[in-house]
């Protein structure tokens, strides 16, 4: 596939998709054709998916249940979306990705399901397909649940279901995302979100420059 995956990760209030849009910008000046695209609810079937997933009681559902509903929209997401895309040589900005999916349910939920379960799903419905790079925004949970709150009241759907659940858990997403990103240095660049904007987006310019050389 000759175009390129970059995913956007993070916990709740990082500015993902603000930093998404003026990437697009910035690459579409660059004369790449973009595609940006989230996760949960990239297609049309993935909307009605988002809507189970973030929101309504924090406890209607288990670890388990939620790792195979975000499988299941991530397979139709990349099947219909990402992978149509790449192969038209389009790059593709993803709001979250499978990293997400094992900081929420693995180190989120403290271990109440196996990394060797997650795993056994991504291979069934991902295959050996990974991001050509991952983008982690890193903030103190305080200051993004706060900035998540306060975007919340001028949404129509409260998509809240994740940030109502306690501090700990938005910590330990936090280090779960480091963990991650100790793990694979190579695919994945953390960056600090406790920034303007403006200097956060120079900070993504620079690295996705340096990685593909534009």
């Amino acid at each position: 596939m000759a175009g390129k995956f970059i995913t956007f990760e993070g916990g709740e209030g990082t500015g993902k998709s603000t930093q998404i849009k003026l990437l697009c910008n910035y690459l579409e000046q660059k004369g790449k054709e973009v595609v940006a695209t989230k996760e949960p609810g990239g297609t049309e079937v993935g909307l009605e998916i988002r809507k189970l997933l973030v929101c309504g009681d924090k406890d209607k559902f288990d670890a388990v249940a939620e790792a195979l509903l975000y499988f299941a929209d991530r397979h139709i997401h990349l099947s219909q979306k990402v992978w149509p895309a790449l192969a038209e040589e389009k790059w593709v900005l993803s709001d979250r990705f499978a990293d997400s999916t094992v900081a929420y349910q693995y180190y989120g939920y403290n271990k109440r399901i196996s990394r060797e379960v997650l795993e056994q799903l991504y291979k069934i419905a991902v295959g050996d397909f990974k991001p050509d790079l991952t983008i982690i925004l890193d903030l103190e949970p305080e200051k993004g649940l706060a900035r998540s709150f306060a975007k919340a009241r001028n949404m129509a759907i409260k998509e809240l279901r994740f940030e109502d659940r306690e501090l700990e858990f938005h910590q330990n997403l936090r280090r779960g995302f480091g963990e991650i990103a100790t793990a694979e240095p190579q695919r994945c660049v953390v960056l600090d979100a406790d920034k303007t904007v403006e200097a956060l987006h120079a900070d993504i310019v620079r690295v996705v420059s340096e990685k593909f050389g534009i």
